[in-house]
């Protein structure tokens, strides 16, 4: 049987962003919570230094 999966892709503060907190553990708990399953993590915004200033946190379920 195949196995067929819904992605999402949340946007969070990576911690070399400037006056902001990191908010990944927040958002995979409160995704977790709703039935996703945290799978990832892709870069998404990167300054001129090479810092990671923002972050998608990918999650999926089974649908």
């Amino acid at each position: 049987m195949i196995k067929i999966y819904k992605y999402i892709y949340i946007r969070a503060t990576g911690a070399g962003a400037i006056f902001s907190q990191p908010n990944h553990k927040e958002l995979i708990d409160q995704y977790s919570k709703e039935g996703w399953r945290f799978v990832t993590v892709i870069p998404a915004a990167i300054n001129g230094h090479g810092v990671i200033k923002e972050i998608d946190l990918v999650f999926e379920k089974e649908l």
